[in-house]
């Protein structure tokens, strides 16, 4: 992007080695360029070529570029002391200068004056704004209409429970895709953890055809225990919107699938008398055992009359 500004236009093409960070999938006919590449070059209205794997020549020109500037950049510098990333660069620019302008035997003319005569004519316009740098993740649409992405959770149309999306990230947006059609729009969240819902892509409204409701969840948890009930019921009442807590629920009834109905009713329990109301909360009892040891209450609550104990009139 820089290049193009320094030289004032645009190349017909730009033909990179088959690296991952240019090239997502390598390929001696069909090489797919990554996507945040891709982009860039649609942008400035110009194409990427990936060299072939193991043709140099297919960049001749580059290769020769990179030597000529370790003898000439770098091979001078290498006595000199800088303090700072930009003390380097304006020696660095100085040498460059120095060099573009150096009259070369075989041609009589500077590299500058070449470019000016028979490249500069070739360079297509810059386009009127820069390039927004953005980053690409995938995504799968969650049951509860969000999708997360760098650890926070930011809602799409509910219609796209369980589908495959794109989530587009620069400084200040995330864009969500299907289909490389944008569904949703969001001002990026640095929460961790958080939740960006807007209230369009919730399914309130069509709540017969959603497919998963808080009285399913409850109704489900009910045939685990009273106790797991309550704990889901908690929960989706502790949320600013009873889908956002669908996700939590249904994790700690499958936590049944590994520890047992038992074991979790017993877990849910507990977690509601110290008051938690988390999926981590109610995993963790499980895995330390948590749900097996008796609490202080319950301790000393036990009942004094057993047939192996004797009791005080015994000894009268």
């Amino acid at each position: 992007m820089r290049a193009f500004e320094y030289f004032g236009g645009v190349p017909a093409a730009l033909v990179p080695d088959q690296l991952k960070s240019g090239v997502s999938h390598g390929c001696r006919y069909e090489p797919e360029a990554q996507r945040t590449y891709e982009e860039l070059a649609r942008h400035y209205g110009t194409t990427v070529l990936p060299a072939r794997p193991l043709h140099p020549r297919d960049k001749a020109k580059v290769e020769v570029a990179v030597q000529i500037a370790q003898r000439w950049l770098l091979a001078r510098i290498r006595d000199e002391v800088f303090h700072s990333i930009g003390a380097l660069n304006v020696r660095l620019r100085e040498l460059l200068v120095d060099l573009n302008d150096r009259e070369m035997r075989r041609y009589g003319k500077s590299r500058r004056a070449l470019f000016e005569e028979i490249e500069r004519a070739a360079l297509r316009p810059l386009p009127a704004s820069r390039f927004e740098y953005a980053d690409w993740q995938k995504a799968r649409v969650n049951i509860d209409y969000h999708v997360q992405v760098d650890g926070h959770l930011y809602s799409v149309p509910f219609r796209l429970v369980h589908e495959e999306v794109e989530a587009r990230l620069t400084a200040d947006v995330v864009e969500i895709l299907h289909g490389r059609v944008r569904v949703a729009s969001h001002r990026r969240s640095a929460v961790r953890g958080g939740f960006t819902t807007i209230t369009e892509h919730m399914p309130s409204a069509h709540r017969a055809h959603a497919e998963w409701t808080p009285s399913r969840i409850l109704t489900w948890a009910g045939k685990v225990g009273e106790g797991t009930r309550e704990l889901c019921d908690a929960i989706l009442a502790d949320r600013p919107h009873p889908e956002q807590g669908f996700r939590s629920c249904l994790g700690i009834l499958r936590l049944g699938r590994r520890y047992g109905e038992v074991r979790l009713e017993a877990a849910c329990s507990r977690a509601l008398r110290v008051r938690a109301r988390s999926y981590r909360h109610v995993e963790s009892i499980l895995k330390n055992g948590l749900d097996r040891v008796a609490t202080t209450d319950e301790q000393t609550s036990l009942p004094l009359t057993h047939e192996n104990v004797r009791g005080r009139d015994y000894y009268h």
